[in-house]
């Protein structure tokens, strides 16, 4: 889609990820090293009771499942932010995530492209919310 045919209010509902186990422990091997992502039997005796998804996966599978729609297309020309990250609620090996992508801003920044912000809302298959933010990126107009 191009800016102009972004309107702010309308909402998407993207199709699910399933988060399995292996997923969670890979990712975070590479990415975040953290016991409660990696150790099964260490993460038992955490707060958690078990293994849990980085928030910077949840983060990554959010936006991927947001791209995998398709609005942006070839007319996206960068991403420029994020904001408001929070990670509301774990993510556990068979949670099933989906997304609920609102736009909220547009701003025109020059005559051949716009800067449109995005409310990204995840929720696991109990329509529990376990993340929220904002990214923004240029289009072209």
């Amino acid at each position: 889609m191009k800016y102009d045919d972004f309107k702010v209010g309308e909402k998407f509902k993207t199709k699910s990820h399933l988060m399995t186990e292996e997923e969670i422990i890979q990712f975070a091997q590479t990415y975040d090293p953290q016991y409660i992502h990696i150790d099964k039997e260490e993460a038992k005796s955490s707060r958690f009771k078990g293994i849990i998804a980085s928030g910077i996966h949840t983060l990554s599978v959010s936006f991927k499942l947001w791209v995998e729609e398709g609005k942006y297309g070839k007319e996206i020309i960068a991403g420029t932010q994020m904001n408001h990250v929070k990670f509301k609620q774990p993510v556990y090996p068979g949670n099933e995530l989906y997304v609920i992508a609102e736009i909220k801003d547009k701003k025109s920044i020059k005559s051949e492209s716009g800067r449109v912000t995005v409310a990204i809302s995840t929720y696991n298959e109990e329509d529990v919310l376990v993340f929220t933010g904002e990214v923004s990126a240029l289009v072209e107009q």
